[in-house]
């Protein structure tokens, strides 16, 4: 193969490497704006796979100009794909059948990748006259930019240029390798002046895209939150946003709200005081999520306990509630407390290796709505967590909303129950969220009668007794046992969370 045709085999490795990023892109935008990430890439695989068929199907049908066609649909896929993170948020916002313009999405980028090996095969063959070289070079090249794109999108642009950077950077790339075919080519592109124009000002679009990255995320978050926004950042595994209204500080996990500091007590007495009043000991307490420190500041009331082990996946997290004002100003600083040992690990491997015994742990994870969470709230999880904890421990594990996702409440408390804990459910009003609800967990008896030694601002010796109690429709215990293997947890979670929205 000569020289001049190795370079498109690098525009090969680029435009394959950019395709996999949107479809990247687009599957992770959706699962962020409309949860349940395993629909949402498997209709974009799906989709995108089909399309590239069809793409391929409709090359057949370009006979002539084929330079002119390559470079057209480089620019098109350039500039579909460098806005496709920007017109999915505006179409969440603004357009009521956001599907249908994710699938619109999908389908042009699918059709044009498709078409581009079919076209640059032909454009080879017809000077080189190898098909066998000129097949394995191009899909070698396109597997390896597959692979490139794949690797890159969630261990580096993502997490360092966010969603925005990353759609325009691979945007300005496709026009890059427009710009390297008609260099290299250009005596066989009819009206290159013009094709030249369009990619200088379509490179400069992506540029400024790139250059306002963080202004447009700022001007959209604006428009999915009701108050002002004044924290953005994607770290490797999550978007974390801070808002604030008066002295309300809201925080949010990829769109779903952890706390408002207006009423986060409720939540936090329950979770910690409730469970720290039914052990015999309180000296080694084990937090597994509560990178805000909330849960850290009302174990830390308590002068008998002598050891804290948070255990939270993204050091970022602890880094902004470590340091944000807006935070530690709730928190009391609890994360810089000399008690607190900080693990920055996923919790699951966290407990295959821990050694230790505790006589309380606190699951203060995120609702179960994706499959790496759903794995934190299986049968075998809380199996290992009864392995680290002491006879006489208990565990306690924030269960999402008993009136809103009853059948994922109550198939997490029968899950703990399957693993020979004896169980009690209970909830409480928390206005940020309505009703929201909690299993506790332990070996030996539990009681619904509970004072408390510390000072709270919610729970009282009184009104306690009554979260133990549950209205009808905040009952159903036709549900399965969330295993490893069938994650029936997550598909209930869904289910209740479109039927809410």
């Amino acid at each position: 193969m000569s020289s001049k045709y190795r370079l498109l085999m690098l525009t090969t490795l680029i435009i394959s490497g950019c395709s996999m990023c949107y479809e990247l892109i687009i599957s992770a935008v959706s699962s962020y704006l409309l949860g349940n990430s395993t629909l949402q890439y498997s209709v974009t695989i799906g989709l995108y796979m089909a399309s590239l068929g069809i793409g391929s199907y409709i090359s057949k049908y370009f006979s002539k100009n084929l330079f002119n066609i390559f470079v057209s649909i480089e620019l098109g896929i350039g500039v579909i794909g460098g806005i496709s993170s920007l017109v999915l948020f505006l179409a969440n916002i603004y357009i009521s059948n956001y599907a249908l313009v994710m699938y619109m999405e999908i389908i042009i980028i699918g059709a044009f990748a498709g078409a581009e090996i079919p076209i640059m095969t032909r454009i080879i063959e017809q000077d080189e006259n190898n098909l066998k070289v000129t097949l394995s070079s191009i899909f070698s090249f396109d597997y390896i930019g597959g692979l490139i794109g794949s690797i890159a999108f969630p261990l580096i642009l993502l997490p360092k240029l966010g969603y925005f950077a990353t759609s325009f950077l691979c945007g300005f790339l496709n026009i890059l390798a427009a710009f390297l075919i008609m260099w290299k080519f250009g005596e066989r592109v009819d009206r290159i002046k013009v094709f030249r124009t369009m990619a200088v000002v379509l490179a400069g679009l992506m540029l400024v895209g790139m250059v306002m990255a963080d202004n447009i995320s700022e001007s959209i978050e604006g428009g999915l939150y009701r108050d002002r926004v004044i924290l953005i950042e994607q770290t490797q595994y999550q978007k974390i946003v801070m808002t604030k209204h008066k002295d309300d500080v809201r925080l949010y996990i990829d769109g779903n709200c952890q706390f408002s500091t207006e009423d986060e007590y409720r939540y936090h007495e329950g979770l910690v005081h409730i469970p720290m009043n039914e052990t015999k000991s309180r000296e080694n307490i084990l937090i597994l999520g509560g990178g805000d420190g909330l849960a850290v500041r009302e174990v830390l009331k308590y002068p008998e306990v002598k050891r804290i082990d948070l255990v939270d996946l993204d050091s970022e997290m602890i880094r902004i509630c470590s340091t944000n004002e807006n935070i530690t100003s709730i928190n009391g600083g609890s994360l810089l407390s000399e008690k607190l040992n900080i693990f920055n690990m996923d919790a699951y491997k966290y407990l295959e290796t821990c050694q230790d015994k505790y006589d309380v742990i606190i699951v203060d994870l995120p609702d179960p709505n994706t499959e790496v969470l759903n794995k934190l709230y299986s049968n075998v999880f809380y199996r290992m967590c009864g392995g680290c904890l002491n006879d006489t421990g208990v565990l306690v594990v924030q269960s999402t909303s008993p009136y809103y996702a009853t059948k994922a409440f109550w198939c997490i408390n029968k899950t703990i129950e399957s693993e020979g804990f004896n169980v009690k459910a209970y909830h409480m009003q928390v206005p940020a969220f309505g009703d929201w609800g909690f299993n506790m967990a332990s070996r030996g008896v539990l009681s619904e009668e509970i004072s408390f030694d510390v000072d709270t601002r919610y729970l009282t010796a009184d009104n306690v007794s009554a979260f133990f109690k549950f209205g009808k429709d905040e009952i159903d215990q036709d549900v399965e046992i969330n295993h490893l293997t069938k994650p029936v947890l997550m598909e209930y979670y869904n289910k209740a969370e479109e039927l809410w929205n």
